[in-house]
């Protein structure tokens, strides 16, 4: 490492993978070829003073799609423009079986669980055709959306807009609906002091989304609020974006919309307030009742009958009142007599008495464990690519950075003015030209050049010419030229990493060996 605190590192993705299509450039990456094939790229980050800022380390990680769009969430994770390819591998082709919307294939737009290539578990909602028919108001919506990042959310992550497509990519919540939880539940209700937590919490979320002018939630009611793999209430993304076409917001029944919604067929912050009254009731109430019924059992002073029988008597009277009076206020019939997201959170909080107790225990559910899906640490832009295989971002990555990667790790002085040194660096150079023209072939060949004068270890090339094989159908000339990477992390004096990733090629390699022996 010199002065200036710059450090090379490595990242090897080595993945035995069964390649059953031919793709074309800019498709889908994966190898054109069925045979067995290690993926290997050697990922190059150059990370400026990271001894020196902690956090650049933990800032933002940036995902190239296929296309080349780049998006960055506020805190540090990645908002990606996915591929159809991908969300069809995820879903199963989109198979019923793997529906988690309560109206299965009858709703409009359906929701899918799925699982990426990283291991990762999304929930993915399929619009109809034409809900969006302008797909670059469809994907600058969502990108506006997939700026939010907050803990009370079940975040937005990513989008597809391929065609007649659009889908949107959110964080899997696996803990189910607030619906199932209280209107379908098969062990037991969630107890009062889970309800008051679930009040605080959306109201969290819609004070966070209120902050950052996204105050309009769509059809807000207790299917939006699922929850996490630790029992903890989040609020959909999905809500945060409504059909650009039917302009309908609301997809319940008419009596439990705004009224100003019914008069003029606007949405504002004011009717998203309304929307959270009924979602009161229904933790107070166990029911979905409708606003009117409800508000005259109120005034009636009816609030017992009110309550769910299911809690049996185990809440605090005060507690409900304050939250009665609370929902009354959000459903007053004028807007701007209801209270503001904030008015809700400084209501609900001093509520909150069980603070210290986990939210899977009051739920009487398992807690959700499952390793990682994604790295403890955020990737590079190079190692988030080679996470999803994509091919095409690989390339545009490498054409960008160059060889500032390779810097001080070769000390030329006066050899560079020798006819052989000059040879090898105009070889280098008419590499660089055919692999930034995407002519794959002539760039092996120039770089084969350059690596067999040896006078030099360039990782850059390795990473290029490896690179150069995938695309050109070469799998296990890309596996030996991966495995020549351990020299440059030796060089850098990276010995054990060197050692690692020559021993997981070993490995690989041995592997390999033994199929096709058994073919």
């Amino acid at each position: 490492m010199n002065s200036g605190g710059w450090i090379l590192s490595f990242k090897v993705v080595g993945v035995f993978s069964l390649v059953n299509s031919t793709e074309s450039w800019g498709a889908a990456p994966r190898l054109s070829r069925t045979s067995l094939a290690w993926r290997t790229i050697i990922g190059l980050t150059y990370e400026p003073g990271l001894e020196n800022d902690h956090r650049h380390h933990h800032g933002h990680r940036l995902s190239s799609s296929v296309n080349g769009n780049t998006s960055s969430a506020r805190d540090g994770g990645s908002f990606v423009e996915y591929s159809l390819a991908e969300l069809k591998a995820a879903t199963n082709n989109f198979s019923s079986d793997k529906i988690v919307s309560e109206s299965g294939e009858k709703a409009p737009n359906v929701v899918y669980e799925g699982r990426l290539q990283n291991r990762r578990w999304i929930a993915v909602k399929k619009f109809t055709k034409m809900a969006w028919p302008d797909p670059k108001q469809f994907a600058e919506e969502a990108r506006e959306v997939g700026k939010l990042r907050h803990k009370r959310l079940a975040n937005l992550i990513g989008y597809c807009c391929d065609g007649d497509e659009r889908l949107l990519v959110a964080e899997f919540m696996p803990n189910e609906t607030l619906a199932k939880h209280l209107f379908h539940w098969e062990n037991q209700t969630p107890e009062w002091a889970m309800r008051l937590r679930v009040a605080l919490f959306i109201a969290e979320a819609l004070d966070y989304c209120s902050s950052e002018d996204r105050p309009l939630y769509h059809d807000l009611n207790a299917y939006r609020v699922l929850f996490d793999e630790n029992g903890d209430p989040r609020l959909s993304c999905f809500g945060l974006m409504k059909n650009s076409r039917d302009g309908k917001s609301y997809s319940t029944n008419l009596a439990y919309t705004p009224p100003e919604y019914l008069r003029n067929g606007r949405v504002t912050p004011e009717s998203v307030v309304f929307s959270f009254g009924t979602v009161l009731l229904d933790l107070l109430s166990g029911k979905h009742i409708p606003p009117s019924r409800a508000l005259d059992m109120i005034r009636g002073k009816n609030i017992l009958l009110l309550m769910d029988s299911h809690l049996e008597g185990n809440f605090s009277s005060e507690e409900a009142n304050v939250v009665f009076d609370l929902a009354s206020q959000c459903l007053q019939y004028e807007p701007r007599e209801r209270p503001t997201t904030k008015d809700l959170v400084s209501t609900l909080t001093p509520l909150q008495n069980k603070s210290n107790v986990q939210s899977y225990v009051m739920l009487g559910i398992s807690k959700h464990e499952e390793a990682p899906s994604t790295p403890q640490h955020p990737l590079s832009p190079m190692g988030d690519a080679c996470s999803r295989m994509d091919l095409t971002a690989i390339h545009q990555y490498l054409v960008m950075q160059h060889y500032k990667d390779d810097e001080g790790s070769n000390e030329l002085s006066f050899q560079e003015w020798t006819q052989q040194m000059r040879d090898m660096l105009d070889a280098r150079k008419r590499g660089d030209l055919a692999f930034r023209d995407k002519d794959f072939k002539t760039a092996i060949d120039c770089y084969s050049q350059f690596v067999d004068v040896g006078a030099m270890i360039s990782p850059t090339v390795h990473a290029r010419r490896s690179l150069c094989y995938l695309m050109c159908d070469q799998a296990d000339a890309a596996l030996r030229d991966a495995m020549q990477a351990q020299l440059a992390l030796a060089k850098l004096d990276m010995h054990k990493d060197a050692a690692d990733m020559l021993s997981e090629a070993v490995t690989l390699e041995e592997k390999k060996q033994k199929v096709v022996k058994a073919s």
